[in-house]
């Protein structure tokens, strides 16, 4: 071969994972991919068995022989040529996915950690947030685990440890919780004009900001006992005697911080005591339209047999998404129904925190003048558009039931024009609104 040839393009390139992740990132994604394997084979096989049923329907019992009918089953014999197709791919794909997981698991070690990246990150948040309760139930490496961060690093709460990484711990507190698939590094803006709204309140009003980082894919009731516990040991181990808690949420962060606080007082915890002002950015208090049109989705799937498999393909969204369908932010809200079923808004009517000043965000797409007509515009953004994800009803807690309406007083209300969700984090309008509220004396 000549050596001025240039080397031939291999005909199958290796796969090439982004550099970002880590050596159990990895595992967790092979371990998913096995698993995603398995749940295409079973749907595929669930198609084919229920195409077998409607066929054999139509010859009556001879027809019904050829049909597997035990309880749980697909309809496909296992003993059938097309069960042992089926069994065969399961069969590899488990021994497959075993024999990388148990090689990952020797190898994960022996690499050591990296630092983490904003990438990293987003990616984890995002995958916690739709499958996050099953990364958690089958033990997978990705699952997060709630934690109190600073400048993305996890906060140890001990109070000579505290002392050491916030010198400058003042006696307020203010607590940031992110929302459905976020993380904590994403309250930190990367445009020019945006803020860091806990930076800028820590410069202007004395707060010192910590940031809650959590797997939004769990019950909200679940994370939220886990976050009341936590506030307890945070101000326990506060450098300085605390004479201020303040939290500031958005979105799903929202629903937590009320189900904590509700929790907080069952279990006589102190830190409610000490909470004065709560602030929600875009909470759906009652639901948020985009979970109850995918629930919509799998009811109608779920209306014919041939189609009834594909309905398990929108039933792996977490249970977090789940609870945004109502607005759910109680245990009681949502274990006496499964979570695909087709049931009323049952919650239990949780007013706002007593003795706490709060304060309620919403966001409309809809600029002024954008709609000529008035009446409108008003109906575009109060009913249906919203931020994009959260119209202004549920995020100013309004309701048809008045004993579902959260008693927000009108001038702790502020509707932010021509703003979508995800700006709530950032712009510099919502900024000067909080140092507005929270520079002054609470009033609840």
């Amino acid at each position: 071969m000549n050596p001025s040839t240039p080397a031939a393009k291999p005909r199958f390139p290796l796969l090439r994972l982004p550099g970002y992740l880590q050596a159990s990132d990895v595992q967790g994604l092979a371990q998913l991919a096995t698993q995603a394997t398995l749940g295409v084979a079973g749907l595929a096989e669930n198609v084919h068995g229920n195409v077998y049923k409607a066929v054999a329907s139509l010859f009556g019992p001879p027809g019904a022989s050829f049909i597997d009918k035990a309880p749980s089953r697909s309809g496909v014999k296992p003993l059938g040529i097309t069960g042992l197709v089926y069994g065969g791919i399961k069969g590899v794909t488990r021994l497959a996915g075993g024999t990388v997981n148990a090689v990952l698991s020797g190898v994960v070690p022996l690499l050591g950690k990296k630092a983490s990246s904003r990438q990293r990150e987003a990616m984890l948040a995002a995958l916690n947030g739709v499958l996050g309760d099953h990364l958690l139930e089958t033990a997978n490496p990705l699952a997060i685990s709630m934690r109190l961060r600073h400048e993305g690093q996890p906060l140890v709460l001990e109070k000579s440890v505290l002392a050491e990484r916030l010198p400058g711990a003042s006696v307020k507190v203010l607590v940031l919780v992110h929302g459905l698939c976020m993380n904590d590094l994403q309250w930190h803006g990367q445009g020019a004009a945006a803020q860091d709204h806990g930076q800028r309140l820590a410069r202007e009003l004395g707060y010192t900001p910590v940031y809650l980082h959590y797997n939004s894919g769990l019950h909200i009731s679940d994370n939220g006992r886990q976050l009341a516990g936590l506030l307890e040991q945070l101000l326990k181990a506060w450098p300085q005697p605390v004479e201020e808690l303040a939290l500031l949420t958005h979105s799903m962060g929202g629903l937590l911080a009320r189900s904590a606080f509700h929790q907080a007082t069952q279990a006589n915890h102190a830190w409610p005591v000490q909470l004065k002002k709560l602030v929600f950015l875009g909470t759906p208090h009652h639901g948020a339209p985009l979970e109850r049109v995918g629930h919509w989705v799998d009811a109608q799937l779920g209306r014919r047999v041939v189609t009834r498999p594909f309905a398990k393909i929108g039933q792996i969204r977490s249970a977090g998404i789940t609870d945004l369908r109502h607005g759910n932010v109680l245990q009681a809200d949502w274990q006496s129904v499964g979570r695909f079923d087709s049931a009323a808004d049952a919650r239990q009517a949780l007013p706002l925190p007593a003795g706490v000043a709060c304060y309620a965000v919403a966001a409309t797409t809809v600029s002024h003048g954008a709609v000529p007509l008035r009446s409108v515009r008003h109906t575009l953004s109060h009913q249906f558009v919203g931020d994009g994800l959260v119209p202004l009803r549920s995020a100013l807690g309004r309701h048809e039931d008045p004993s579902r309406c959260l008693a927000f007083a009108p001038q702790n209300q502020w509707i932010a024009q021509g703003m979508n969700h995800l700006e709530l984090l950032s712009r510099p309008e919502v900024t000067r609104q909080l140092v507005e509220w929270l520079g002054t004396a609470a009033s609840p």
